[in-house]
Parts: C-alpha cells; sequence; structure tokens
C-alpha cells in the first residue's frame, strides 16, 4: 500500500453503552498502530459517547438524510452526527439501497448535504450475485458510482473514500477471489481518474468490504488498488477488529 490503510467498522444496528469498552480497546490499540488510519461508524445513539471516548480513531455515522432541518420525523441530518462529533458518513450501503429503496439519485443528495455539513463520505458500490454472474459487475458498478456522486465534489482526494462491497459477500462469509476485487477497484479506478483527473482520482481511497475478518484480511487487501476495508461484523468486538488492523499494519511494513 502506497499510503495509510484506512480500517473502518460499521457496527450497523448493533450497541449500546455497553459497547464502549470495545471502542476503549480499539481507541488504545490505534495509539500504536499509527501506519493505519482506524474508524468506527457505530450507530446515532453512540456518536457522541464514542467520540468523547476516542482519542486517536475517528467516529462517523452509517447513514444521513439528504436536507438539514425540517419535518422529517425519525430522520437525521449531516449537520445533526456532523455536531455530535461525527467526522464521515457512509452513504449508499447495500442495506440501504436493498432495505429502504434508496435510488442512486436520493444518494448523491445526501452525498452532497454531508459535504456541505464538512463530512467525509464514504461512499458504498457493489453488484448482486446475479449482476455478476451475468458478467455485467464492473459496468453496473461504475455506473452506480457516476450515479451517486454530486457535482459540489470539488475535492475528491479529501472528502470521498469508495467502498466495494458485492452485495453477495456481505454477512455472508463468502469473499470474491483476490484477482476478482482487484479487478473492480481497477475499474473503479479508472472511473475515478475519469471524474476527477489523473492526480485527484489516483489519491481516492478504495476500501473492500464484504466477509473481511482476521483471517482473510491480509489476502484481501493485498489486491490490486485496495486501500483499506469497511467491516461489518468483525468490527462489533476489539479483538477480532484489531486483528483486521494488524494485518494491515503488516501489509503496510512489507516493501512495495
Amino acid at each position: 500500500m502506497a499510503e495509510r490503510p484506512y480500517i473502518v467498522g460499521n457496527w450497523k444496528m448493533n450497541g449500546t453503552r455497553a459497547m464502549l469498552s470495545q471502542a476503549r480497546s480499539i481507541d488504545r490499540a490505534a495509539q500504536n498502530l499509527m501506519k493505519v488510519e482506524v474508524a468506527i461508524a457505530p450507530p446515532y445513539t453512540l456518536i457522541h459517547p464514542v467520540h468523547r471516548e476516542a482519542g486517536q480513531i475517528a467516529v462517523g455515522a452509517q447513514d444521513c438524510h439528504p436536507g438539514a432541518e425540517g419535518p422529517h420525523t425519525g430522520d437525521i441530518s449531516a449537520v445533526m452526527v456532523a455536531d455530535a462529533g461525527a467526522k464521515f458518513v457512509i452513504l449508499g450501503h447495500s442495506e440501504r439501497r436493498q432495505d429502504h429503496g434508496e435510488t442512486n439519485a436520493l444518494v448523491r443528495e445526501k452525498c452532497s448535504s454531508a459535504i456541505e455539513a464538512g463530512l467525509r463520505i464514504i461512499l458504498c458500490v457493489g453488484e448482486s450475485e446475479e449482476t455478476r454472474d451475468a458478467g455485467k459487475a464492473e459496468n453496473h458498478v461504475t455506473r452506480q458510482l457516476k450515479a451517486s456522486l454530486p457535482e459540489n465534489l470539488d475535492n475528491a482526494q479529501e472528502s470521498l473514500t469508495v467502498a466495494y462491497e458485492p452485495i453477495w459477500a456481505i454477512g455472508t462469509g463468502r469473499t470474491p477471489t483476490v484477482e476478482d476485487i482487484g479487478a473492480m477497484h481497477r475499474a473503479i479506478r479508472a472511473t475515478l481518474s475519469d471524474m476527477f483527473g489523473e492526480e485527484q482520482g489516483a489519491a481516492v481511497r478504495i476500501l473492500y468490504g464484504g466477509s473481511v475478518n482476521p483471517d482473510n484480511a491480509f489476502e484481501l487487501l493485498s489486491a490490486d488498488e485496495v486501500g483499506g476495508a469497511l467491516v461489518g461484523g468483525a468490527s462489533l468486538t476489539a479483538e477480532s477488529f484489531l486483528g483486521i488492523v494488524i494485518a494491515a499494519a503488516e501489509l503496510n511494513d512489507q516493501p512495495a
């Protein structure tokens, strides 16, 4: 890896205040693993508590509403999560797209709102098993990427991280081959370069997500153009999450 890898834990709909001990353990360990950038996206209720506890790791949100305020019962705006201490927001996750019917257009609006609130974006893209079996995975993912990014993204290097998550590998224990991951990440990289120019496009980190765990992390992170991981279930305990962080640190130590 040419730069510091980025390992992000997505706690999804898991976690009460009892899990703050896990966040503290991750934060303490991250202080000794400075070659890796570590972050956690807990549920909304824990953003401020984790932010208050964490000295080294960044804290983010798992979603936000496209508007800044208004009569939207139960929704949370980008301004609100930033005020709670979030530094980034995960947008366009397949579970949001599938379970809540989120379109590329809606994801684009949310990205714009997050940027205006000063948040970094982790934009998720990925294909279904049917799309991959039909040989249309790369075309689907690159089109999704283009359609989900907003026009007000002036500094992609600072504002944007892309997370490639094949839908069929999320939480299933199944993973694509290292060759397949590399091919998709190269396609995403080429699209970013087309959109933002060679320099900016080359600087945007692309994460892999989909059943990443301590046992397979080193191999998956070694795939071409992989700049880190978006981790789901394996991020819920410090022990398993830190196993992935350590794998990223070891890989980053290897000569290019």
